[in-house]
């Protein structure tokens, strides 16, 4: 990329290191820079050489750089007066730093007159930077290095002793010299050097004079100055005239004022620290002046003296005359007296203090606070050392001696060594004349205070020492009355007590008792007037009594002509509450009088015609210092004084609250207005700021903090909009106001809003956030965004310290940064809508550059001063990006590939902080999905036809992923520019490549050597266990990966995979990394379930890799071979922690968190149950961990944990289904069983509240037999109520004897609920899937005799029988289409028909005799659908039909074992059903025999009936006609053998219940005496085939018919090619037909004995009917002989039935010989009988 790798690095990269701010953060590193650079900084300005032929020859024979960059490079240097070879470097950094276009439009640039003199312009700017960079390297390194609480201290410390021995004379040498230097010309440097360059020049010239004086300030502090280099500075100040006699002083403007100023400041300074006066104290003290290095130095003093005498004409000469007077009187008084006089004479005229206030005011407003407090700490000793030396009288006015005093206590440490030194001494005189005067004048002594406070045990002692007064000074014009006095009239006696102060009885005042004596100050009399006297009495009180008794004063006097004489007296006051407060918070009580009487006193002063600014703000001040600790008591005493803005009516809807209706300004809207506008002045305003956002940050209640809601609203409307248009009489005070705005409403945006109620009633968040969206507020706040990064360079510029901390360009970065964070919010928190609010359309909009914010944020990149800046940029276009439905790139137009440069530039950078790499590649990430544009530009692939015509891509030369491949290299992980954070970012960026299937960048980076095996680096690295921290980003960079790898292999086909993919997965599954990572996340879902509770940082990034893995995990089960995942042991291992993890996560159901992380563990937990069946053979017993869950699960919340249940109800049925209740778990059964059946009870009845909701709505639309869709979204095949259902039939039928089941419903009513819910679903027809289950549970249940007494018992007639009739009669007539051609196997209201017959066939079987009343009443109810059901087979024969055919005949089947009840009851019903039989008989003989006209038949009525499996789809490729043929035969022949199973299914089980209607065969053979009439006559005396035709009634001939099908279709059988081990399938079907024969030969024999001993018929028929079977069946025999030698199968105990029972009893069975079968003997017996 960016290939000029600089073999020096810049003075402000330097900087920035040193300042912390860059990736070089450890002290080794920082020592390694100032090692490599100290002799730079050592030449100072010096390292900047001027130009030479032999500089100029080298660069010419320098061949790296090109030709162009040399001739500029002489430009520069002729420009600039610099080395070439330096020139040339100088271009180079700033190419790589500064420049803002392309390298490839550079050439064309310079090439271009007017663009080169443009950039020249601005490389001289650069290096004037770069200069000064160079100086403030060393004022930071002389500011710190022996700062201990300074991290790098110590490596400072180290550099400093390098630099000690010449920076002096070095330092003096490049002062000299740039005093003296003559201003450059166009002459002499090229024609640019214009009027204006000149000047430019010259201010850069005064600012390195001013810093290098700086930097040898600082350094005298630290290291004493020989005397000789005192005479040596002073000679050089004299005649540089401190700063003001400069070689071009007639270059020096208005705005230069400042830094000739500060030179003066510092000349002074050096010269007053170079005299040692703190030393020169101490030895005073100790009387050892000999000591001092000047005591000898007879000479030089004398020299200095003939120099200062020369001195006088300007204040800066002041300190240093002050000093040396000092000296010369202190070392040698009697020498040098006139000398002494003449220049202390010089000095008060002067007016040293008040410049020495001044010069400490300029110093500590701006630049660096450790030069100004050092300055302090030097004029503290002087000061301290005159005003013990000299009487405080001479020293000129009081007023200016305290305000330059305390100017120095703002110290940090000065106020304490103040209180620990002796009162006597130093500012302690002062301390004392000021307590001389108190309470006459009370702000002198409050000043001084205030200024001595300092932290909590200064506040003590201030507050002690005011406490405790002992003296109380008063002055008169005249003696009063009361009071006598000695002759001499120096001592005054009191007569009489006096009340101090005039105010009424009972309020606070002050009592002076009789007899006080008082001493008339002498001397002081001046100071009150010619006549009057100052009189101290001895009175010992309390001075915050009174303070309060001076506000009660007030208060009386506001509005009379004495008010401001009063605030002149509160104002100190009241200033020195304010700091006491803020510095010691434990005072505030003591202060209750004070405190509490603020809210009155700022109600009556902001009421008067001319209110007394300065005192409002200092009550305001007062009032944040509470606030601070106490907003609610604030708020509530504030609320009543009118002061605040305050809404006259009640707030209802954001449209009033916004119009302002019904709100007032307050007195301080009426200030702002009246007079701060006027006057340019705003102390209340800046303050009232401070109080709300105080206020806000108090996190007041709902109620109080709507009521700031007029106070925000003034904010929003009057001020935010137009704050910038306002009269400003001093510099700074504009962009402090926006800032303090801003950050009221970046506190506003940053509140907790979970107690806020929600209503239409807007709250604060609310409000700025439509304000901000929809109203000119939202447009001021672009504004202040729109700056750009230009304004904010030259405001930094322009400051006199740049290098400091605090200044106008640093409250300008605080407010854009402000604004930028304030946007954000706003953004992210504003409700959806779909229309873009007016603030999202002004950020948006496309327009010239010059109006374009997305351009302006994003030359935000250009900004070098504060990294934080460029990243909430960032941030703030990461937002847009997502948010807003527009093109970055477009809104970047030209600049778009310059800006992508800078962007990579800081993203390579090595020593770039890194938080601006990640917020980088956090907004290319989301631009992969939102900005395809600006993508493809960042990604900057290059395109070049490859073999086969296809495309093939390159990296360019700016592309980003060049750095981000350079990220992955396994090689720089753990390096200082490769920290995990950014790792982890590129990983993201990575992914969402993957994601959004970026081909031509995927394409790319796998071809990319070790790419793979790079990425999956993470992977193999062994992280400390969870329990430890671990850096969460390292989590997210694992979790990325597994992803990436999950991407790659779902959507690459594995033969096309990368060869060092594969092998990565080989060595992962080799090296063990899958038992590594799953023992990894198990333990992490445990530390993460039990940390929860304390809050444990990673959550976000703990779910994020458990999902990854989860991912992965699901992956291998269907791509195990590419994964290498085949091992059962190891998929063993994995499955029991995924269970493990999932059991420790839903065990602590209560959390939130860990329901949501058990359910992602179930979900994979179900998946591998389902796919790795193998496993679980060996595996540890499922169940007990699952019943576990199930039970903890149970009882959490409803909504959150459905899901979950739903699924560990499937993984327990699976379990069932794999494992079992293998051997010792039944002990989990009983247990297991209550939680299923307390959670089916449960669900019936939340069902049956839900469907009574849904038919009351009326949402219930009556559902035809067609649709199993569910109406209401509770009934789902997985529904949690549904799947406890099925799990309860496993149960169930796990349970071989039912015990613990009949323990569970004695227990639970778990039955009747269950039989509620279905009977209201059948009577309403809704929640199919719930009827299918609790019908398949009631049938499980009805197997085992209790089971089935308990199903009887709990009344399932009553909730089946009637409401069945719902479920097949349509809603107008009652008889819709009977038959549905669909799949049976699909839930469908027909199913749960069939499964009703099912249950009542089955209860009526176990509980027999118990239930034959219920099993009538059923079939008495539903006989239409029974008979219409066995008429139909002639009509439809789909499957779904058949079934219900078999279903009814099974029921029919265990009812016809009743029959004598049946006749009873219901003898109709009994001969129609024994008809309808006799007929299904007829018909399924029919179609069994016919074929081909049953193949006619369902191509004809059922072509769409067929079942769907067979139909081959035809996706992959087109098949040849004979193949699909083929196919369509092949399935409609299956389908045709279906049918004809159903069929002989049917077929044999109606001849067993005929043969139930039939006399038993043995009886009526050997019985004489039968009764015959108990019997019908089934079936006609006819012999011929049946026709497939209704009206031909079922015959003998019909009988026979069956028996030669079921013999033909075994032979069939037996003629097929059939392998040597015969199919079950075939077993069975064999079983089935001889079944059927022996049954029909049952019914034929028992039917023709009846026929033949029935009277009414004639003998001549029964002759028919012998000679008929007589000689049919010696053939059926003849043919059975031969088949049952062939070796047929015998007789079944039919598996396929349930009834075993109805075989016949033959008699003398046991006797049969071999191979023979007994029923064939029976036969034979008949035939016998009837040929007789």
């Amino acid at each position: 990329m960016a290939d000029s790798a600089m073999c020096v690095r810049s003075s402000r990269e330097l900087w920035t290191i040193l300042l912390g701010r860059s990736a070089l953060r450890e002290p080794a590193q920082i020592e390694a820079e100032l090692d490599r650079n100290w002799e730079r900084l050592l030449q100072g300005l010096f390292f900047y050489k001027p130009p030479s032929t032999s500089a100029a020859d080298k660069l010419k024979a320098d061949k790296d750089t090109p030709q162009a960059l040399k001739d500029f490079g002489l430009r520069i240097s002729k420009h600039l007066g610099l080395d070439e070879q330096q020139s040339v470097q100088i271009l180079q950094c700033y190419l790589q730093e500064d420049y803002r276009a392309t390298r490839n439009t550079l050439k064309a640039v310079l090439q271009d007159e007017r663009q080169s003199q443009a950039l020249l312009l601005k490389i001289a700017d650069y290096y004037y930077e770069e200069r000064l960079c160079v100086l403030r390297c060393v004022l930071h390194l002389l500011t710190y290095f022996q700062d201990e609480r300074h991290p790098y201290s110590a490596e400072y410390s180290n550099c400093v002793s390098k630099l000690e021995k010449d920076l002096v004379s070095i330092y003096r040498q490049q002062f000299e010299s740039l005093s003296k230097s003559e201003a450059p010309t166009w002459e002499t440097h090229g024609n640019l050097m214009t009027e204006r360059q000149v000047s430019h020049w010259f201010e850069q010239c005064l600012k390195e004079q001013a810093l290098l004086l700086e930097i040898l300030f600082l350094y005298y502090a630290y290291f004493e100055m020989p005397p000789n280099d005192l005479s040596t500075f002073t000679r050089l100040f004299k005649e540089q005239g401190f700063g003001q006699r400069q070689t071009n002083r007639h270059l020096v403007d208005k705005s230069m004022d400042v830094l000739v100023e500060r030179i003066g400041y510092f000349s002074s300074l050096i010269l007053v620290e170079g005299m040692d006066i703190d030393f020169l104290h101490k030895c005073a003290l100790e009387d050892r002046t000999e000591q001092h290095q000047f005591y000898d130095q007879q000479d030089i003093c004398k020299e200095v003296d003939q120099m200062l005498l020369t001195l006088g004409d300007i204040s800066h000469h002041g300190p240093v005359l002050l000093a040396w007077v000092l000296l010369r009187h202190t070392l040698r008084p009697e020498e040098v007296s006139s000398v002494i006089r003449r220049l202390g004479h010089t000095t008060l005229q002067l007016g040293v203090f008040q410049y020495l206030t001044n010069m400490l005011q300029a110093l500590g407003s701006t630049g660096n606070n450790c030069t100004a407090s050092t300055a302090r700490m030097c004029i503290y000793g002087l000061m301290s050392f005159v005003i013990t030396s000299f009487e405080e009288d001479t020293l000129g006015s009081q007023q200016h001696l305290i305000n330059a005093a305390c100017e120095v206590l703002a110290a940090p440490s000065l106020a304490e060594l103040f209180w620990e030194s002796k009162p006597n001494m130093g500012l302690g005189v002062i301390l004392d004349s000021a307590v001389g005067v108190f309470p006459y004048k009370t702000g002198p002594l409050l000043q001084l205070l205030t200024a001595l406070l300092s932290d909590k045990s200064t506040a003590k002692k201030v507050y002690t020492f005011l406490d405790k007064m002992s003296f109380y000074t008063e002055a008169y014009k005249h003696k009063p009355n009361d009071v006598i006095s000695r002759e001499d009239g120096t001592l005054w006696r009191r007569q009489t007590p006096k009340l101090l102060y005039p105010l009424g009885a009972g309020q606070t005042n002050l009592r002076m008792p009789q007899g006080c004596f008082g001493l008339v100050c002498e001397g002081k009399q001046q100071s009150v007037g010619e006549q009057g006297f100052l009189v101290r009495w001895e009175y010992s009180y309390s001075s915050w009594t009174l303070f309060t008794c001076e506000i009660e004063m007030l208060l009386h006097v506001v509005s009379t002509a004495d008010v401001l004489a009063h605030c002149e007296r509160v104002k100190p006051i009241l200033d020195l509450v304010h700091k006491i407060i803020s510095t010691d918070w434990t005072v505030s009580d003591c202060l209750l009088p004070l405190t509490s009487r603020i809210y009155m006193l700022l109600q009556r002063l902001t009421s008067v015609i001319n209110p007394p600014v300065d005192v409002i703000t200092s009550c305001v001040n007062c009032l944040i210092a509470l606030a601070a600790r106490q907003p609610g008591k604030v708020w509530s005493s504030l609320h009543h004084t009118g002061f605040l803005p305050f809404a006259a009516t009640p707030l209802t809807n954001m449209a009033q609250t916004i119009s302002a209706e019904g709100m007032k300004a307050g007195n301080y809207g009426n200030l702002l207005v009246l007079i701060e506008q006027p006057r340019g002045e705003y102390s209340v305003t800046i303050a009232f700021l401070r109080l709300v956002t105080t206020l806000v940050k108090g996190q007041l209640g709902s109620t109080q903090s709507r009521g700031l809601i007029p106070c925000v609203l003034l904010v929003l409307k009057e001020m935010l909009p137009t704050y910038h248009k306002w009269r400003y009489n001093t510099y700074g005070v504009r962009e402090r106001i926006g800032c303090l705005i801003l950050e009221l409403i970046h506190a506003i945006l940053n509140l907790n809003q979970e107690g806020e109620s929600e209503g239409s009633a807007p709250n604060l968040q609310s409000l700025c956030i439509y304000s901000l969206a929809n109203t000119e507020a939202g447009q001021a706040v672009v504004n202040i965004m729109g700056v750009g990064v230009d304004t904010i360079n030259m405001v930094l510029a322009a400051q006199p310290s740049s290098g400091g901390s605090e200044g106008p360009g640093q409250v300008l970065i605080q407010t854009v940064k402000l604004a930028f964070s304030v946007t954000n919010n706003v953004i992210r928190l504003k409700p959806q809508s779909d229309t873009a609010s007016p603030l999202e359309q002004a950020l948006t909009q496309h327009g010239g550059h010059s109006n374009n914010l997305i351009a302006v944020l994003a030359k935000y990149i250009y900004h070098k001063h504060d990294p934080a800046l460029p990243r909430l940029a960032i941030q703030l276009l990461k937002r847009l990006a997502t948010v807003a439905p527009m093109s970055v790139y477009a809104c970047l137009g030209s600049d778009a590939a310059a800006i992508r440069d800078a962007f990579l530039t800081r993203l390579q950078s090595r020593t770039e902080d890194m938080r601006i790499k990640v917020t980088i590649l956090e907004f290319l990430t989301v631009a992969v999905e939102t900005q395809p544009g600006l993508i493809e530009l960042f990604l900057n692939l290059e395109t070049k036809d490859g073999s086969e015509g296809a495309k093939e891509f390159s990296l360019g030369e700016w592309s980003c992923l060049s750095v981000v491949l350079e990220l992955l290299d396994s090689k720089q992980q753990g390096k200082y520019w490769c920290p995990p954070l950014l790792h982890r970012a590129a990983l993201a960026f990575l992914h969402a490549l993957w994601q959004d299937r970026r081909d031509s960048a995927l394409s790319v980076l796998r071809t990319k050597e070790k790419f793979w095996e790079n990425l999956t680096t993470p992977l193999f690295g062994n992280l400390p266990p969870p329990s430890e921290t671990t850096e969460s980003c390292v989590l997210e960079s694992c979790a990325f990966v597994m992803k990436i790898i999950a991407l790659e292999i779902y959507y690459v086909v594995s033969g096309v995979l990368d060869p060092s993919l594969k092998a990565a997965l080989e060595s992962f599954s080799s090296k063990r990394r899958y038992e590594f990572w799953s023992d990894y996340v198990r333990d992490l879902v445990c530390v993460a379930c039990d940390g929860e509770e304390e809050g444990l940082r990673s959550l976000s990034e703990s779910q994020m890799l458990i999902s990854a893995w989860r991912t992965l995990l699901i992956l291998s089960t269907s791509h195990s071979d590419v994964m290498h995942l085949k091992d059962d042991s190891v998929r063993q291992k994995l499955f029991m922690d995924v269970l493990e993890g999932t059991k420790a996560a839903l065990l602590m159901s209560q959390s939130v968190f860990c329901l949501r992380l058990g359910s992602m563990m179930v979900t994979l937990l179900l998946i591998l149950l389902k796919q790795w069946k193998s496993v679980f053979v060996s595996a540890p017993a499922l169940l007990p961990p699952l019943s576990l869950m199930m039970e903890s699960v149970l009882h959490a919340e409803q909504q959150l944990t459905d899901r979950t249940k739903a699924k560990l109800l499937s993984a327990l049925i699976l379990a069932l289904q794999n494992q079992g209740l293998n051997g010792g778990e039944i002990t989990q059964l009983p247990q297991l069983l209550l939680c299923v059946c307390e959670m089916v009870q449960d669900e019936a009845l939340g069902l049956i509240d839900s469907t009574r909701h849904m038919i009351q709505r009326g949402d219930v639309q009556e559902d035809s037999m067609e649709t199993d869709s569910p109406h209401f979204q509770k009934d789902q095949q997985d529904s949690v109520c549904v799947l406890a259902l099925h799990l309860s039939k496993e149960l169930c039928r796990a349970d071989e004897d039912g015990e613990q089941w009949l323990q569970v419903v004695r227990k639970l009513p778990v039955l009747p609920s269950v039989l509620s819910a279905l009977e209201l679903s059948l009577r309403s027809k809704q929640n199919l899937y719930f009827t299918e289950a609790a019908l398949h549970l009631l049938l499980t249940l009805a197997r085992t005799p209790q089971g089935a007494a308990a199903v009887a018992g709990a009344g399932v007639i009553q909730s089946i029988c009637l409401p069945l009739l719902s479920v097949y009669e349509g809603p107008s007539n009652g008889a819709t289409q009977p038959f549905v051609r669909k799949s049976q196997d699909a839930p469908s209201w027909p199913g749960v028909y069939r499964l009703s017959l099912s249950l009542m066939e089955s209860l009526l079987k176990t509980v027999r005799y118990n239930f034959i009343n219920e099993a009538l009443d059923f079939v008495g109810v539903h006989q239409e659908r029974i008979l219409q059901c066995l008429n139909a087979v002639r009509t439809v024969q789909s499957l779904a039909c058949l079934d219900e055919a078999d279903h009814t005949v099974g029921f029919l089947l265990q009812l016809s074992n009743f029959c004598k009840e049946w006749q009873f009851h219901l003898p109709q019903l009994l001969r129609d059903v024994q008809v309808n039989l006799c007929y299904l008989c007829q018909t399924c003989t029919y179609l069994l025999h016919s074929k081909k006209m049953l193949h006619h038949y369902l191509q004809a009525k059922n072509g769409e009936g067929l079942p769907p499996g067979p139909h081959p789809q035809h996706v992959i490729q087109p098949a040849s006609k004979e193949q699909v043929e083929g196919e369509r035969e092949e399935a409609e022949s299956k389908a045709l053998q279906a049918v004809q199973c159903s069929l002989l299914k049917i077929l044999s089980k109606t001849l067993a219940t005929l043969q139930h209607f039939t006399p038993d065969c043995c009886q009526i053979l050997l019985d004489q005496s039968m009764d015959l009439a108990e019997y019908r006559t089934l079936f006609v005396l006819s012999f011929t085939t049946p026709a497939f035709d209704s009206d031909v009634a079922p015959s003998f001939g019909t009988l026979m018919a069956t028996i030669n099908v079921a013999l033909s279709m075994l032979g069939e059988i037996e003629k097929r090619k059939e392998p040597v081990v015969v199919s079950e399938d075939t077993q069975a079907l064999k079983s089935l037909l001889m079944f059927s024969m022996e049954n029909c030969f049952y019914v034929l024999i028992s039917q023709a004995v009846r026929c033949l001993k029935d009277p009414s018929v004639l003998p001549r028929d029964k002759q028919r009917l012998k000679q008929e079977l007589s000689s049919e069946l010696s053939t059926l025999l003849s043919t059975l002989f031969r088949f049952f030698r062939r070796g047929s199968p015998s007789s079944p105990a039919s598996g396929l039935l349930p009834s075993l029972q109805t075989k016949p009893p033959t008699p003398g069975s046991k006797a049969t010989p071999e191979g023979q079968e007994p029923f064939i003997q029976l036969v034979q017996a008949f035939v016998r009988h009837v040929q007789r």
